[in-house]
């Protein structure tokens, strides 16, 4: 005889109970790591305006400051992803957070723009390590069927960091002065080092994971793990040219959206620093859904019969056409519309990051995750550091966003269009032993 309903939800849930969900207990640490990662590289975006007023700084000086974030983050992520797949992460993540906290807080010390460039390269150094640490750690935690959900949580807290910098950065500033300003997040840092210091372990390490978690953990190791790559390898391999493109392509856009909003609703609707908070939240909250919307859209797909790989290709598909709008912001004159239509696409940009960060797991084994998501993402920080200089100059001629916005529209089409032409299906690499 059947079970009844009752009976079927009773088991269900105990089910759930002895499988345990230490693995979202990690997840939860990498999404605080990710909300602090963007609260530091925040907050020159917001003194902007003021640094403007008190150092005499221009547009293209603040192209260059970027500029020297991109440079090293670019630098950085050619050794983060490498150095994350060979000491592991949880002495990885430690050394990445204080090398980038030490560097957020050492923005206090500067008072030139080229002092404000180094203090960003050193910044860019540290920042670099957190996706590949990340990415690693989800792919080490997380079975296949969950890891867009994963990437995409703990992905949205760049969003909850962007969300919590325009609260506090006015706040401090207003009361202590912009050198405060750099200061408050080092005790976030020191914070989360403690408690991943304790926490963290490996799952077949981990003291209080159970073996049913551990199992599902585990269900899918041996197609999963695969022999060490040298990094020179993965270069051979066409899905890592299609990860990076992707990321070439489109991390800019979100570049430009950190860097550069404050300024935009400053210059088009004069708002001051007390009053860019509220724009700014509803916008990175409007991200932080759809990152988790995003990391979650695949599900539906594989419910109306996608395989995998067409499901993740799929609710790629309907991010980028989300963002497509996104170039008529030129012509509105309503604030309110503006952080619509922004809102929309951030949200869109962060769901089609989750999955794309979860193609790499899906097309490669565990032990090539990190490396080959250094790789994509130094791929995305040069075209932060194109996109930066071009903004610097374009705003210091014209005062005109219409063309950056022109391209924010249209590169998320073009990215996945190429993604499908070099890896059809997200096919999985083959590494011989």
């Amino acid at each position: 005889m059947n079970p009844s309903p009752t009976q079927r939800e009773q088991e269900e849930d105990s089910s759930r109970i002895r499988l345990g969900n230490v693995r979202w207990t990690i997840c939860a640490m990498l999404f605080f790591a990710t909300s602090i990662n963007y609260m530091d590289r925040q907050v020159i975006a917001l003194l902007k305006p003021t640094l403007q007023h008190t150092i005499g700084l221009t547009e293209i000086n603040y192209g260059y400051i970027v500029d020297a974030f991109q440079a090293a983050y670019a630098i950085g992520l050619l050794v983060a992803g490498r150095m994350v797949d060979k000491i592991g992460t949880r002495i990885g993540y430690i050394l990445i957070m204080g090398i980038w906290s030490l560097s957020a807080m050492g923005h206090a010390l500067a008072n030139t723009a080229l002092e404000f460039g180094f203090a960003r390269f050193c910044l860019g150094i540290g920042e670099s390590g957190n996706f590949p640490a990340a990415i690693k750690t989800i792919a080490e935690w997380f079975p296949q069927s969950e890891r867009s959900l994963a990437t995409g949580i703990f992905n949205s807290g760049a969003n909850v960091g962007a969300i919590l910098a325009p609260l506090i950065v006015p706040w401090v500033t207003i009361r202590f002065g912009w050198r405060a300003a750099f200061l408050t997040t080092g005790i976030f840092s020191a914070l989360w080092i403690l408690w991943w210091w304790r926490n963290y372990r490996k799952p077949t390490d981990h003291p209080t994971l159970t073996g049913a978690e551990l199992r599902h953990i585990y269900k899918e190791a041996a197609t999963q793990m695969g022999p060490s790559t040298p990094w020179i390898r993965l270069l051979g391999y066409r899905q890592t040219w299609a990860f990076s493109i992707a990321k070439f392509l489109t991390d800019p856009i979100w570049w430009f959206y950190l860097f550069w909003l404050p300024s935009y609703f400053s210059v088009r609707f004069h708002l001051n620093l007390s009053h860019l908070g509220l724009p700014l939240i509803v916008i990175y909250n409007m991200s932080a859904v759809g990152s988790i919307a995003g990391g979650w859209l695949p599900a539906p797909f594989r419910k109306l019969g996608f395989s995998a790989a067409g499901a993740r290709l799929a609710a790629m598909c309907f991010c980028a056409c989300l963002v497509v709008p996104v170039f008529t912001i030129g012509r509105l004159n309503s604030e309110w519309a503006a952080i619509g239509l922004l809102g929309v696409a951030a949200g869109a940009h962060q769901g089609w990051s989750a999955n794309l960060f979860t193609t790499v797991s899906d097309m490669f084994p565990r032990t090539a995750v990190g490396s080959v998501t250094g790789i994509g993402s130094m791929a995305g920080s040069v075209g932060g550091f194109l996109i930066a200089f071009y903004a610097g100059h374009v705003l210091e001629r014209t005062h005109s966003y219409s063309s950056l916005f022109l391209v924010a529209s249209s590169v998320y089409l073009l990215a996945l269009a190429l993604m499908v032409l070099l890896a059809p299906k997200l096919r999985k690499t083959e590494f011989a032993a």
